[in-house]
């Protein structure tokens, strides 16, 4: 549920030799059955924004090593983001830096009473992109990522279409997490924000995969699940009894806007039940992270090999650099990233006066000068969202752009590997 920029000056030599290549169209007749296909065994019920079909109608393509070096570098930034995880959570005088809302700093900081949230199945995605100084890395997508249905079955339709193999099935992938923590007569609450088409499809989604190993699943609000000495439980008519695991498909940020209802603080400590993921992982989700590096005792070499730099808003010159793009600290889905001549003017003047008026909630970051990639006369920026599942890459949610920002209006592409 998050975005990425890059800046361009149209496409260039070195699309020539990037490591992405790119598969001709489907053919209309293909493609309206990729289509078809996608929404109704797939399950993912808007392919539309506004008028324009958010499904590619063509492939990105990885030589089996280019897989092997996304997958490698994946995996070495999930080992120190769960580092700094730990560290973060054990050093309460850093979060007021992350941006984080205040009850949620204020829960977080009861975490030695309460004892850590427990967590299993962990899923992590890192948006990798292809620039002039060889892949950089824009975020981390620690929270609630998505992409799911995009990444396993929109993908494996394409991949059988066009005889290539998937770079791996992320779905399938927390299926087997999820059965190796409560094994497979477990019973899973899959806990979304249920008025969201986008949440629910997702979630009966990895629901019905769930359900294919014999394991039992709930659709939840979080108010709908009942916290008892740790213990997570659920009384409704679809849903009643003990939950075993929690997979939670809810932003962490929004947790506390259901106080009144339910006991949102335990999806951040206290919980005896297993979390896939639980709410600390907000602390390295927030675009601030990179701020607090220098008082971690964690290292992060991957992570500063990749990351562009990332200062706070007061500390760039911003206003006058058109180098430095601004980014809200919580920011999902690519919604209110600044990047001066690519936004219209009035959206860049409101991301501008709040970065202004609120700089604590936001960071200023280099802009990298990504690839563009020629397809038939178009140039598209590409974004590989490589999926990190109890360590272990997974699979990539590919997504392109007409335009150096990947947001909603980005459509969702296959990532296939070469035979």
């Amino acid at each position: 549920m998050n975005g990425s920029a890059a800046l361009v000056e149209g496409v260039t030599e070195e699309a020539a030799t990037a490591p992405i290549g790119l598969s001709a169209r489907f053919s209309r007749a293909e493609f309206a059955e990729l289509r078809r296909r996608t929404v109704f065994e797939c399950g993912k019920w808007d392919p539309q924004y506004e008028d324009e079909c958010v499904l590619a109608d063509f492939a990105l393509t990885l030589e089996p090593t280019t897989w092997r070096e996304l997958a490698l570098l994946a995996e070495q930034l999930a080992r120190e983001t769960l580092a700094a995880e730990r560290e973060l959570l054990a050093r309460p005088e850093l979060h007021p830096r992350l941006g984080l809302p205040r009850a949620i700093r204020r829960c977080l900081g009861a975490h030695e009473a309460r004892g850590a949230a427990c967590g299993a199945a962990r899923v992590m995605r890192f948006d990798f992109h292809w620039t002039r100084a060889g892949w950089q890395v824009s975020e981390v997508n620690s929270d609630v990522p998505g992409g799911f249905i995009e990444a396993s079955g929109f993908s494996a339709l394409a991949a059988r279409m066009l005889g290539l193999q998937l770079a791996g099935d992320p779905t399938e992938a927390l299926v087997e997490a999820v059965v190796r923590a409560v094994g497979e007569d477990g019973r899973v609450a899959l806990v979304h924000a249920t008025a969201y088409t986008d949440d629910r499809q997702v979630m009966l989604h990895l629901a019905r995969a769930l359900e294919v190993r014999g394991l039992a699943t709930g659709l939840l609000d979080p108010t709908q699940v009942l916290w008892r000495d740790g213990q997570a439980g659920a009384a409704t008519s679809w849903f009643d009894g003990p939950i075993d695991l929690l997979l939670r498909f809810f932003p962490a940020e929004w947790l506390p806007n259901t106080r009144a209802q339910g006991d949102w603080r335990a999806f951040f400590v206290g919980s005896r039940t297993p979390i896939s993921n639980p709410g600390a992982a907000l602390l390295v989700q927030s675009k601030r992270f990179p701020l607090v590096w220098a008082e971690l005792c964690t290292e992060l070499p991957t992570w500063r090999a990749l990351l562009p730099e990332t200062r706070s808003p007061r500390d760039a010159d911003w206003r006058g650099d058109d180098g430095w793009i601004l980014k809200p600290a919580l920011g999902r889905v690519g919604e209110d990233i600044g990047l001066r001549g690519v936004v219209g003017t009035r959206e860049w003047q409101g991301i501008a006066r709040a970065a202004r008026w609120w700089p604590a909630h936001w960071v200023a970051q280099r802009r990298f000068e990504a690839v563009a990639l020629e397809h038939e006369g178009e140039a598209l920026y590409p974004c590989l969202g490589v999926y990190v599942i109890d360590g272990r890459a997974a699979g990539i949610y590919g997504r392109v752009a007409r335009r150096p920002l990947i947001d909603s209006r980005a459509r969702d592409v296959p990532v296939l590997v070469l035979t």
